[in-house]
């Protein structure tokens, strides 16, 4: 089917087109096949992303006068 999204399997390192194997061992979906075979970067950006926005969420500032010793 052409409207049928890709999948990146990370155990076999294959691409398909359709959900095919156990949802654990895929990844997606994605709109085309070369966004499929990115997979990996994509998610390791998404982690960097995600790490860097709660490092910020974490910087409160100064503490309050009470608190610093």
């Amino acid at each position: 089917m052409a409207d049928e999204k890709y999948f990146y399997n990370p155990k076999t390192g294959e691409v398909t087109q359709g959900k095919e194997g156990s949802w654990d061992d895929r990844m997606g979906p994605y709109d085309t096949e070369q966004e499929a075979r990115d997979a990996l970067k994509i998610a390791e950006a998404r982690n960097q992303q995600a790490e860097a926005q709660e490092e910020a969420d974490d910087d409160w500032g100064q503490p309050a006068a009470w608190e610093k010793n």
